[in-house]
């Protein structure tokens, strides 16, 4: 037996590059050991069968930024590690177009931009690329923000015009809100920096109790066909 060492240490002795080359290989799931890739440079290997995969190249993985639909009942992570765990419970979508195949790096530091409250569901984004997560992170930031809400109770009169005016209620002036009705129950409600309890407040000013909502866009992002408890890379030409 010999002593563990690192896995990214092996696989430069091995094939005779540099410990940075090796860790990408390993990354980019390149290496097998026993017969099973695995993406963790710091694994420690003892006497293991280490194998490089034909047409390996040690090519440095751009940042990537990730879309999930949030299940209600589910807070967005508040951290990176969270983040990671909660894109790790999730499910890759088999209809994303992107040419990208999931690898452990996608997960690490992922930074969670406009999240969502635990009750409510739709689309979350994560990200590595500093350029969305200044964009997403600004709290100026004029987005508009899409949600279907389900209510029950009877508005008052012309109080969806209310809504679009900018509406008193609880001794604040909540947000300016474009609302209208998809069916006998759901609001269609369209607002910029929305802050937590907006819509809940919103509803409950002109007479409704929100039973539950869902983030369907940001910006000119729609969730359009991504499954509940899935996610897809967002892709090269896709802008927010």
């Amino acid at each position: 037996m010999t002593d563990p060492i690192r896995l990214s240490k092996r696989v430069a002795e091995q094939i005779g590059c540099s410990r940075r080359e090796a860790e990408l290989y390993i990354e980019g799931g390149w290496v097998k050991v026993d017969g099973v890739i695995n993406e963790a440079p710091y694994f420690k290997v003892g006497d293991q069968l280490i194998e490089l995969l034909p047409g390996a190249t040690a090519a440095e993985s751009p940042p990537v930024t990730l879309l999930l639909h949030k299940p209600s009942g589910d807070a967005t992570a508040p951290d990176t590690s969270g983040a990671q765990l909660q894109l790790a419970k999730a499910s890759h979508w088999s209809g994303d177009d992107a040419r990208l195949t999931p690898r452990e790096r996608h997960f690490a530091r992922q930074t969670a931009l406009m999240p969502l409250e635990q009750g409510a569901s739709g689309l979350v984004v994560f990200s590595q690329q500093r350029e969305i997560i200044r964009a997403l992170d600004d709290p100026r930031g004029k987005l508009e923000q899409e949600y279907v809400v389900e209510v029950a109770g009877e508005p008052e009169e012309n109080g969806l015009a209310l809504l679009a005016k900018g509406i008193g209620h609880r001794g604040r002036i909540l947000p300016k809100a474009k609302a209208s009705w998809q069916n006998e129950t759901k609001l269609r409600i369209v607002l910029k920096a929305p802050q937590p309890g907006d819509l809940q407040q919103l509803c409950e000013a002109i007479g409704l109790k929100v039973l539950g909502c869902k983030r369907i866009r940001i910006g000119r992002l729609s969730m359009a066909k991504l499954p509940v408890g899935q996610w897809r890379f967002l892709g090269e030409h896709e802008r927010f």
